[in-house]
């Protein structure tokens, strides 16, 4: 099929010829060829490892690549630095952000970009244009380090528009929004389209690829399988090509929730540095052998949600209980001492010590207890060897132990996460968007242990903005919305549409 390779070289914005890049002991990408036609959008998808966002970023000059030639506008170009790039008119959206905390929007916008419009009145000017203009709702004073997910997502996409970029890249661009946010993300990438920008779109949604891609490119280890349009596969067809294997589906079986208590929340108010309340009222039940799902729109309160539970956010009113004991006011080390796993929703910020090697990080929230650990000391050689057991059993394809996991893709990087966090057999895992980011072999496979866990007797709160997922998976369904639950619904019964109404509070209209 290959069309994008065959196109003119004059409607052409991008073509990359056998680039080819390795890392020690990984070939990241091999002889891989492409082209993207000019004023379109053109999807990137493979599985995770597959090696596309090495290539992403071979074209954003942050990796240099081996062999290989890339033109950009019918020119071949050496992209050595973001700069060069930059100076090519591309952009890159990064899948994990690249911003200072304690800065403002502003400033992490206009940084390293001072002589565009300044870092006064005219860089605040033209960042909340492009903010309104294309619907941000971001606030050019806010600090990032209040600001949740998805706004933090808008931040990075604002930092490429106000550098004036043609050809932007996307990582994962959609990992982090609910499908209302989606739909308005796709009516603002086709307006770019239409005023003549081209944006290549990595994605492991396949539905979400096929809706808004002119032509997809399928890498499959390291190099590219084939190009096609989305109106000659289906999803299926996509993901066959992708790992040679049927599109997953979230779908659990028969009931097993148990009469027996694990976690429940009385009352639980939360309120933030300014005494204004960020959860009120939260009351919860959950119990062994059940997966309760908790929807709602990135912000809403799912964040201190989990905080609460876990002991980071201390409830200014309320009780938690696990199993029998009140832990209201236990530290976080001894609630994860009493079985609380955690897949946090940021894996680099909350879940990985990145330049660690793997067993290094096998120890992390888990230091006070075997394999971990023997007596007082770190137990290294427990810790190693069940490192190498999750890299197994959980399929984390890694070159060994000692990588270390700044290394591994997003998804292999997921995958060790859970498979650390459902050791030790845990009572109660907190799985906030276990799948987010991981292509469709990674995401069954997350989703197989869960449902295995789930048989054997665990609870799972399970917090995620793919609602296919939340339906599938869950037992019952909570909606919050502004720190309150506003519904609960049988995922037996009800539609994303309906959900997508309740945690936008249309439905209380």
């Amino acid at each position: 099929m290959a069309a994008g390779v065959d196109a003119g070289k004059a409607t052409e914005s991008v073509r990359v010829v056998g680039i080819t890049k390795r890392f020690p002991g990984v070939v990241a990408n091999h002889d891989v060829s492409f082209a993207v036609t000019a004023g379109t959008i053109h999807a990137i998808v493979g599985e995770n490892g597959a090696g596309k966002s090495t290539l992403m970023k071979i074209l954003y000059g942050v990796q240099k690549p081996d062999e290989g030639q890339i033109e950009v506008n019918g020119k071949p170009v050496t992209l050595s630095t973001p700069a060069d790039a930059i100076a090519q008119g591309i952009g890159m959206v990064f899948q994990h952000f690249q911003l200072a905390d304690n800065l403002t929007v502003t400033e992490n916008i206009v940084l390293g970009a001072e002589k565009l419009h300044g870092i006064g009145a005219a860089a605040r000017a033209e960042i909340l244009r492009i903010s309104q203009a294309y619907g941000f709702g971001l606030d050019p004073d806010e600090l990032v380090e209040s600001l949740g997910v998805g706004e933090r997502q808008r931040v990075e996409i604002l930092k490429v528009l106000y550098r004036g970029a043609r050809i932007i890249i996307l990582d994962e661009p959609t990992a982090v929004l609910v499908p209302q946010e989606v739909d308005a993300l796709f009516a603002n990438l086709r307006e770019l389209k239409a005023q003549g920008n081209t944006l290549l779109f990595i994605s492991h949604k396949l539905d979400e690829v096929r809706a808004v891609a002119d032509a997809i490119t399928v890498i499959r280890r390291g190099t590219t399988v084939d190009t096609v349009t989305p109106a000659s596969v289906t999803s299926r067809q996509l993901a066959e090509l992708m790992v040679g294997s049927e599109l997953p589906s979230p779908s659990t079986e028969e009931s097993t929730v148990t009469d027996r208590v694990l976690l429940q929340l009385r009352d639980i108010e939360v309120l933030d540095a300014a005494g204004r309340p960020e959860l009120s009222g939260i009351d919860l039940t959950l119990h062994a052998g059940e997966v309760l799902g908790i929807a709602g729109v990135e912000g809403n309160g799912q964040t201190e949600l989990v905080e609460a539970i876990i002991g980071m956010r201390k409830a200014s009113r309320g009780t938690v209980t696990l199993g029998a004991e009140d832990i209201t006011t236990w530290s976080t080390g001894r609630r994860r001492e009493l079985g609380i796993g955690v897949i946090p929703e940021d894996r680099h910020r909350h879940g990985l010590l990145l330049d660690s090697p793997l067993w290094e990080n096998r120890i992390l929230g888990h230091q006070t207890r075997p394999p971990s650990v023997r007596g007082p000391w770190i137990d290294r050689s427990g810790a190693r060897a069940d490192a190498a057991r999750i890299i197994a059993e959980y399929d984390v394809r890694t070159p060994g132990i000692d990588t270390s996991a700044r290394a591994l893709s997003g998804g292999n990087q997921q995958k060790f996460i859970v498979g650390r966090e459902m050791s030790g057999d845990p009572q109660l895992l907190i799985a906030a968007h276990p799948t987010r980011g991981v292509d469709v072999g990674a995401q069954a496979a997350i989703w197989d242990h869960i449902r295995a866990a789930r048989r054997d007797g665990l609870a799972v709160l399970l917090i995620s903005a793919d609602l296919d997922e939340l339906i599938g998976l869950s037992d019952s369904i909570k909606v919050i919305l502004r720190g309150r639950f506003v519904g609960d619904f049988d995922p037996h019964t009800v539609t994303p549409e309906q959900l997508g109404s309740a945690m936008t509070g249309a439905g209380s209209d």
